[in-house]
């Protein structure tokens, strides 16, 4: 993954921002300060939190530096940060990332999709793992799950609903044959494509991650 990215040595200093922002410390993978951060260097997360891991162990001579000058002086780190993205490209992005290789499957799961803007990907599988945690019949709005989750999401309880409503004509299990017409049933399929024929424990794993995106 390393070798088709596009790092910069400045970048240590949104990382080192990021990092001193309370609590301290290295911050969970999927934490919404470092997906919006990967999201604006258009690098992957995994990568941002490997290099913070890295920052955090003062090994190196480059390291021990970074923090003499930037650790104890929050001012001189902020105004360091803002020059840094005030040169983004003389303010053109597009000019910016020109050549970058962009990893836009991880940026995509993060929008809004088309046909629903308040759900992303990311919501959509958190759902999927609710939803395997559930049975068809309890798959109702005062199901005590699905309220918990929508206060997570911030959306409404009817709306997972009918998320999980489409899982189950996805799902060969229940071998359903209604037909939907909701908008949301081809990205709702694309999501159990992608996940709901696989491990439901690495998918459990993988939704718990991504709720801290959300906290």
């Amino acid at each position: 993954m390393a070798k088709n990215i596009h790092w910069q040595d400045e970048y240590w200093l949104l990382l080192m921002q990021l990092y001193l922002k309370k609590p301290e410390g290295v911050k969970p993978l999927y934490s919404k300060g470092i997906v919006n951060l990967s999201m604006e260097l258009h690098i992957p997360p995994q990568f941002l939190y490997e290099r913070m891991h890295e920052l955090r162990r003062l090994d190196t001579p480059r390291m021990e530096k970074l923090w003499e000058r930037y650790g104890s002086n929050p001012k001189r780190l902020a105004k360091g940060v803002k020059m840094l993205r005030q040169m983004k490209g003389l303010g053109n992005a597009d000019d910016f990332y020109e050549g970058v290789e962009m990893h836009e499957s991880f940026e995509l799961d993060f929008k809004p999709i088309e046909e629903n803007p308040r759900l992303t990907p990311v919501m959509l599988i958190i759902i999927l793992d609710l939803y395997f945690r559930l049975t068809p019949n309890t798959m109702v709005k005062d199901t005590p799950e699905i309220q918990q989750l929508s206060r997570l999401l911030k959306i409404d309880t009817a709306l997972i609903v009918e998320v999980m409503e489409i899982y189950q004509i996805c799902d060969p299990l229940l071998n359903r044959m209604e037909i939907l017409t909701s908008p949301l049933v081809t990205p709702c399929n694309n999501i159990w494509k992608r996940y709901g024929n696989g491990n439901p424990e690495k998918l459990a794993a993988y939704a718990a991650q991504l709720k801290e995106y959300f906290k």
